[in-house]
């Protein structure tokens, strides 16, 4: 089935495999310790949202099972144009020790300058909440310029905080037997749940499974070829940069320009661990960078 649900294992066993994860990649690249002291505090900020938003009950949504399995069969992710209520007061907090994170880990003054709008109510959380789990990058950006604030670093902001919500959502609303179906025939390369592209893809026993850094979803497509124009012919080809690390590897598509790393592991990351897995193949971003592949801009959806 494409769709490949990923089950929420206990938070202890969350915590024990990022941690063994952090220790593995700090003994090979040393170089790595701030980064990963700064993701460490990052993970544990938002498995505590996490375990917040697991506290109480999910929103009622007017999502009917066969409303979202017609949008799922017209391409259109479930939760795109979705008027989904955001529990920003519950979420305010989290944004602002994430802020407070970032701006020890280097972020500085423009994630202070960030803390104090969202204290202040120069920006109003539910509205950056919201824009974050539509995807709606237009509207943070646009926001963000107009108050004179790190674009790229408030997106972060949100996107970090709001996590463990849109996790929560797309696991409750493809849990519904009647959209199976319509998740079995889903062949895009973007997200079901929430539109965005993936992170990464993990192969696992021989299957790629892409992944979305953002909600967590998994989902698999019936054809190798690129993620995002669905070419399979001789401009897309897999390489791997270091040929004695064949187990991480590049997908790269000359027709778009378009690149995606894969890596091979035992099992798929817990959310929200697929952030260690992107951390630690960074040199993948800088080959395929260095020769001119970029991930593209995130695809716009129309309000259903």
């Amino acid at each position: 089935m494409p769709y490949v649900p990923v089950s929420r294992p206990d938070a202890g066993h969350v915590s024990d495999t990022a941690e063994r994860r952090w220790a593995d990649i700090l003994a090979l690249r040393p170089d790595l310790e701030p980064a990963l002291a700064l993701q460490r505090r990052l993970v544990e900020l938002v498995l505590e949202g996490s375990a917040a938003i697991a506290s109480r009950p999910l929103p009622r949504l007017s999502l009917p099972p066969k409303y979202l399995a017609a949008k799922l069969r017209q391409g259109v992710p479930a939760l795109a144009g979705e008027p989904v209520p955001v529990p920003a007061i519950l979420l305010k907090p989290l944004m602002v020790r994430l802020s407070e994170a970032l701006g020890e880990g280097g972020a500085g003054d423009a994630a202070a300058h960030i803390r104090t709008a969202i204290v202040t109510g120069a920006i109003e959380p539910a509205s950056l909440l919201t824009a974050s789990l539509t995807r709606d990058q237009h509207a943070i950006r646009t926001g963000a310029v107009h108050r004179g604030l790190a674009p790229d670093l408030i997106w972060l902001i949100a996107e970090l905080a709001v996590s463990p919500f849109a996790y929560a959502l797309q696991q409750m609303i493809f849990a519904h037997e009647g959209v199976a179906d319509a998740l079995a025939q889903w062949h895009e390369g973007y997200c079901p749940a929430c539109g965005s592209w993936p992170a990464l893809a993990e192969v696992v026993g021989g299957h790629r499974t892409l992944r979305c850094s953002f909600c967590a979803s998994g989902w698999e497509l019936p054809t190798y070829a690129c993620v995002y124009c669905a070419e399979g012919g001789e401009a897309f080809v897999t390489a791997a940069p270091n040929p004695e690390r064949v187990d991480r590897r590049l997908e790269l598509c000359r027709a778009c320009a378009g690149y995606l790393k894969t890596v091979d592991l035992h099992e798929l990351s817990a959310f929200p661990l697929l952030a260690i897995t992107d951390l630690e193949t960074m040199d993948l971003d800088v080959a395929a960078m260095e020769n001119n592949y970029r991930r593209p801009e995130m695809k716009a959806f129309s309000r259903h």
